[in-house]
């Protein structure tokens, strides 16, 4: 199988392309707005339930746009601060499509249906390379626990839809009222803006990831989350990548990766040459959640 074929499957997560038309892009207020002194305790008051968050684990559904792929499919997810994560793509039957596994600034990924392993590259790199984003794990903690980019601004100002928002060295984050309360409604950084909807508990259900380059988009993608667990303790097996290596790994690079993933699919897809091999596989690890 080629390595494209392959990437094109595992950015589906084994499941059918998506048939919708791309969305429109987010909307985000404009304009220099009017101060806001209040700010700082309404960004409390709307991150109160997600800015504490150090552990989480979730099943995201995922939809969308990576380039001019579109995706559907489901991921497993877990995440841990500091810097670790670990994503599963999951199939409708079998064991996972791909294992991710990120700790300490590394990353390490498992295409558990070709045994094409690609070790110790910068986990960031290798979610742009299958999605589309540039995201770290801690940036992905916080980004699906509801609190964008995790930056507190210090102060901020009011716009005419009703929003409210903020500068910090993190990115931008804005907020709108909910009720009698505050709620993150967006965040953005450089060409990556999130939004949120969908709240319930306190918490987003729907997390929308948009990465644009040049005004136009390069990903679009919207994540449903569903059975999230918040700071509960995690299995330390959870970040280790060792049960499910291949017995007989073939190596692949991250350029591989970003040519045969959705964001090079305009260059030449390249063919693994695998020799026969002998002796027993290891049994497939089964399926688990972080």
């Amino acid at each position: 199988m080629s390595v494209r074929a392959f990437c094109v499957l595992v950015v589906a997560c084994g499941l059918c392309a998506a048939a919708a038309c791309a969305p429109k892009p987010p909307s985000l207020p404009t304009g220099a707005g009017t101060p806001f002194p209040d700010f700082a305790t309404a960004y409390q008051q709307a991150t109160a339930s997600c800015r504490g968050v150090k552990t989480l684990t979730a099943s995201m559904g995922m939809s969308g746009k990576a380039g001019t792929t579109k995706l559907r499919g489901r991921i497993d997810a877990g995440f841990a601060a500091p810097g670790r994560a670990r994503l599963e793509g999951i199939p409708p039957f079998g064991k996972p499509v791909f294992v991710l596994v990120a700790d300490q600034g590394k990353g390490t990924l498992v295409l558990t249906r070709d045994d094409r392993v690609l070790r110790d590259a910068p986990p960031e790199a290798i979610v742009e390379a299958l999605a589309g984003v540039a995201l770290t794990p801690d940036d992905l903690r916080t980004v699906v626990s509801g609190c964008g980019f995790g930056g507190a601004a210090p102060e901020g100002r009011s716009f005419s839809n009703g929003w409210i928002g903020g500068t910090s060295p993190d990115g931008r984050v804005y907020l709108r009222r909910a009720g009698a309360d505050w709620e993150v409604a967006a965040a953005t950084r450089g060409g990556i803006i999130v939004t949120y909807a969908d709240y319930a508990g306190g918490r987003p259900s729907t997390v929308r990831v948009r990465a644009e380059s040049g005004g136009a988009a390069k990903a679009d993608l919207t994540l449903r989350l569903s059975d999230v667990d918040l700071n509960t303790t995690l299995d330390p097996k959870t970040f280790d990548i060792t049960a499910d290596l291949p017995e007989h790994p073939v190596p692949l690079t991250l350029d591989e990766l970003r040519r045969a993933g959705p964001m090079g699919e305009n260059r030449q897809p390249q063919t693994v040459d695998r020799q026969p091999q002998t002796g027993n596989r290891r049994p497939p690890t089964a399926d688990r959640r972080p």
